[in-house]
């Protein structure tokens, strides 16, 4: 069921995405007399389709990205058969250049305004609810990650870059994972101590066996939910209860609760229970996996920020863009050799898993859509033949030189780029099922 939901939501998203970028290709080729032959959504063979006027309108059986066919215009089709005719008042080709420029740009502009206004309605929404760094007064729970950095529990983070943090997630965002020489500064027994980044430490981050596993808050906790069916539900212990001891050992927080359960896999153990103020001792056998079938209520204050309308679109704008400049910084590291493309770089089922997950979640849902929206944005702008990115460079070179590239040249860019483009999709769906294998 789950892997359903992943693959629904992945669909859904890609389908809302790229019907709108084409849509603003289309709409674009319109207002400049263009004739538009074909919009799709999902690449052939052809489901269904209907045609209005002088357009089809239809849905390919691929979900995976969709098309326009512009009379005139040598695109990914390689549709070359009218390039031995006087070009016609409606093709694409017989317009200015700087219609052509605006044709190619529709597509990514209209991802651009969509992941904006994701972004901002989200923000409006839900505001921001975030642990408040001085919230987190018992430090950091130091993962075998963090640990190789030199960070230790129960440290207290009180700087990023040099800079002092008001909101606990600064200490995991994009700025210090894909910045050069980031560094902590963290309170550790009273004295001041810089811990420093390696610059290809989010080649480590991205590590499969390392999700989840760097840093986290030391929170104290009580018991939310029982999970039925589970040793914890089936001995007694109820929603509410506030676990003091193990085996004996006395206990305060979540992960020390983790730390002495996970490796009890299949082995007895005693808890102390505090239940409205007395004390209850229930005993029973973990799982193989090492749990006991609960889940918790951590008990940090949260900070809730509301935002007017205006704040909102300052905020969601803010987000949606550094999207694109986190993007822009992790090519960079790339390219550099500070992150390895195997890692980095995800095709359809590594999004289906690792972004939308297996329980639908509108909210997540839109978050995704608005990051998707945004990437592709950006993806698009790339120039590289067969992207419209590709196309706005040979256009903008048209522009400024006077000087229209002969039609076999535009052929030729096309080839090469949908090799290129073709060789990168089949890179990032073998990465994805190796990963997944692997």
């Amino acid at each position: 069921m789950e892997i359903l939901v992943m693959a629904g939501q992945l669909i859904l998203g890609l389908s809302i995405l790229v019907g709108l970028h084409e849509l603003g290709h289309l709409l674009a080729a319109k207002a400049f007399g263009m004739r538009v032959e074909q919009y799709f959504i999902g690449f052939p063979p052809k489901v269904f389709s209907i045609k209005r006027g002088e357009t089809e309108y239809g849905i390919g059986a691929i979900p995976l990205g969709g098309f326009v066919k512009i009379s005139g215009m040598i695109d990914e089709s390689l549709d070359t058969a009218h390039t031995d005719t006087e070009p016609k008042p409606y093709e694409f080709r017989a317009k200015p250049a700087w219609q052509r420029l605006i044709v190619m740009l529709g597509g990514i502009i209209v991802n651009v305004l969509v992941g904006i206004m994701i972004f901002v309605i989200l923000a409006y929404k839900n505001g921001n609810t975030y642990l408040a760094a001085k919230d987190a007064k018992y430090g950091i729970v130091a993962y075998d990650l963090a640990k190789s950095i030199g960070l230790k529990t129960g440290d207290k983070i009180v700087k990023v870059n040099g800079k002092p943090i008001t909101d606990f997630n600064e200490i995991r965002s994009s700025d210090v994972f894909l910045g050069n020489n980031s560094s902590y500064t963290v309170d550790r027994n009273g004295k001041l101590i810089d811990i420093y980044i390696p610059n290809n430490f989010v080649d480590k981050l991205a590590d499969k066996k390392a999700a989840g596993q760097f840093i986290e808050p030391i929170e104290p906790f009580k018991v939310a939910e029982l999970v039925p069916g589970q040793p914890a539900g089936k001995a007694g212990l109820k929603a509410g209860d506030v676990i003091t001891s193990i085996n004996g050992t006395p206990i305060q927080f979540y992960h020390e609760f983790t730390d002495i359960v996970k490796p009890l896999k299949g082995k007895p153990l005693t808890l102390g229970i505090n239940r409205s103020g007395q004390p209850v001792t229930l005993s029973m056998t973990t799982t193989p996996e090492g749990t006991i079938g609960f889940y918790p209520e951590f008990l940090l204050p949260i900070t809730k920020q509301e935002y007017t309308f205006g704040e909102a679109l300052s905020v969601g704008t803010q987000k949606a863009f550094q999207v694109v400049f986190d993007n822009i910084k992790g090519f960079g590291k790339i390219f550099r050799g500070e992150v390895s493309a195997s890692k980095a770089l995800s095709g359809p089922i590594g999004i289906a898993q690792n972004l939308f997950g297996g329980i639908w979640v509108w909210d997540r849902f839109w978050t995704v859509t608005g990051l998707l929206s945004m990437a592709l944005a950006f993806m698009n702008a790339l120039p590289i033949p067969a992207l419209d990115g590709g196309h706005v460079t040979i256009l903008s070179y048209e522009i400024i030189s006077g000087r229209k590239p002969s039609d076999r040249f535009l052929e030729g860019a096309q080839r090469v780029g949908m090799v290129i483009l073709l060789g990168l999709m089949a890179f990032a769906i073998f990465n994805d099922v190796f990963k997944a294998v692997f």
